[in-house]
């Protein structure tokens, strides 16, 4: 018989992260589109697509990229629950770290899921290739670290 210790986590807490660190990344990547490339609103409008597709079908990827509410629901909705499902799996790993290492984890941890949905799941989702790009990159790599740091604050001691 061996002992196992497997982190606990706080299930709330990291539901709650994931919530707060997708509506952080996404207000960071649409501050970097305002700033950097005056893309507003067409790319935002073209990444709901992007998301959208995966549960309506390709249909609603042609252009043009205007606003649509059932695909910027649908959007929304898959952007919320892998925010939830993302940030419950990062809980696992920084339940027992400090606040600066996981953070820093968190970071990493967004970096990987960068590489996870612009690489990987382009496979599935060949549409999403052209989301690559430095913005995106950051976007992921707050994701985490604001994840990270919003699960440590309300699960302190886990």
């Amino acid at each position: 018989m061996s002992l196992v210790i497997r982190p606990s986590i706080n299930w709330r807490a990291a539901i709650y992260a994931g919530v707060a660190a997708g509506i952080i990344a996404t207000a960071v990547q649409i501050i970097l589109w305002w700033a950097c490339w005056d893309v507003l609103p067409g790319i935002l409008y073209r990444d709901a697509r992007l998301a959208a597709a995966i549960v309506m079908g390709s249909g609603v990827l042609p252009p043009p990229a205007t606003f649509d509410w059932a695909v910027m629901f649908v959007a929304a909705l898959i952007h919320v629950a892998l925010s939830m499902v993302y940030s419950i799996i990062l809980a696992r790993f920084i339940s027992r770290c400090g606040m600066l290492v996981a953070v820093l984890v968190g970071v990493w941890y967004g970096l990987v899921l960068f590489g996870v949905n612009m690489y990987g799941f382009t496979m599935l989702f060949p549409w999403f290739a052209q989301a690559r790009d430095w913005i995106t990159l950051v976007a992921h790599a707050v994701f985490g670290g604001s994840c990270a740091g919003v699960y440590k604050a309300l699960h302190p001691r886990g």
